[in-house]
């Protein structure tokens, strides 16, 4: 290709980016105006609208025609929906985790860059502070894919009357950052413990003179590699920017596809978007055949149960609490049906939100 070919492609180019701009802003403008009208209505208002954010999304991914991929022209999407959203109201999301963490992560992707993240040392700091509305929302890890439920997470929502107001799934990938020039010269590995399970046979074979530390999560872990030469940490790339460190290995962890879901947590009450979860809290009643009576109304609707979590209640001996998540909105007909039903058969029944499920 000649260098006048390529000048015509790369004029070309500056004028779409100009086109590009300019309809940006366009939207922008828009964006705005929703917000003065939303404020000329009245009462409370609410600027982001989890289920909007989802249609638009999906409606992106399915008329994309490539070449790029459907996620990325989404992810493009998604931080424009977020500049954009904060010249309506600047959000505050809070995390569990410190910077670099993969909650920080997680909260990024559902909300975007142009947000102010607030991170907290624990889970219940979370949720309080957006109890306390110093913060809009809220982002927490639920489960992951293979080493399970986050207990912590299920046992706030026993005493919060915060809802579930979205979901993220974040593929996780570890890897071992650290200032060494070689593995031969890493001698203690810092993670979260459930980091260092995830990557045990990889740390097996290729570390196995390394001591393993254990630290309260796996930015905490970077931090601490950072200052030590001989140390190494596994974290994913979010980490590695913050903390400037180089990784000598990439996606070490032992099972490929290791995904953890995230909750946003608030007190909005979502309406539907059309690609729904709703996710409830019950208690049986002391009787025969309880957990049966419990599932039931589900079967006999046609709901698809996604999840099914027990905690112990802390009202009784051998009292438990079950977690349910369930295809479908509260307002769709069958799942209303289904749920008054099963509000009928429960000693405790709670709605802890209705959401759409996860996008990107």
């Amino acid at each position: 290709m000649s260098e006048q070919q390529l000048q015509v492609l790369r004029e070309r180019i500056d004028a779409l980016d100009e086109h590009i701009q300019s309809l940006i802003n366009e939207r922008a403008a828009l964006a705005q105006e929703v917000a003065r009208v939303k404020v000329g209505v009245g009462g409370d208002v609410i600027f982001y609208r989890a289920e909007r954010e989802a249609q638009v999304l999906s409606k992106v991914k399915e008329r994309n025609t490539g070449p790029l991929p459907a996620d990325d022209m989404a992810r493009l999407f998604r931080e424009i929906m977020s500049a954009c959203l904060a010249l309506e109201q600047p959000l505050r999301i809070a995390y569990f985790g410190p910077a670099g963490s993969y909650t920080h992560a997680a909260a990024l992707k559902q909300f975007g860059a142009a947000v102010t993240t607030l991170p907290l040392a624990a889970i219940d700091e979370v949720f309080r502070e957006v109890e306390a509305g110093s913060a809009h929302y809220g982002v927490v890890p639920v489960e992951n894919s293979s080493e399970g439920v986050v207990t912590h997470t299920l046992d706030m929502f026993m005493r919060s009357g915060l809802r579930i107001c979205g979901e993220i799934n974040l593929r996780i990938r570890h890897n071992l950052l650290s200032h060494a020039q070689s593995l031969a010269q890493v001698r203690r590995v810092y993670a979260h413990s459930q980091a260092l399970a995830q990557c045990r046979e990889w740390l097996d074979a290729n570390l196995p003179h390394a001591e393993r530390v254990a630290v309260s999560n796996n930015a905490e872990g970077a931090r601490r590699a950072a200052e030590e030469r001989d140390a190494a940490a596994v974290a994913g790339n979010n980490a590695a920017d913050i903390y400037a460190l180089p990784a000598l290995a990439q996606n070490i962890e032992d099972t490929p596809g290791n995904t953890t879901r995230f909750l946003v947590i608030g007190n909005d009450v979502v309406t539907a978007s059309g690609d729904d979860k709703t996710s409830l809290m019950v208690a049986a009643r002391n009787k025969p055949g309880a957990l049966f009576h419990l599932l039931a109304p589900l079967a006999d609707n046609g709901i698809s149960m996604t999840r099914v979590e027990s905690r112990p209640s802390r009202q009784g001996m051998w009292e438990y609490v079950f977690f349910f998540d369930i295809e479908g909105h509260a307002q769709d007909k069958k799942v209303a049906t289904a749920l008054q039903q099963l509000e009928a058969e429960s000693a405790l029944f709670k709605i802890l939100g209705s959401y759409p499920k996860a996008v990107l």
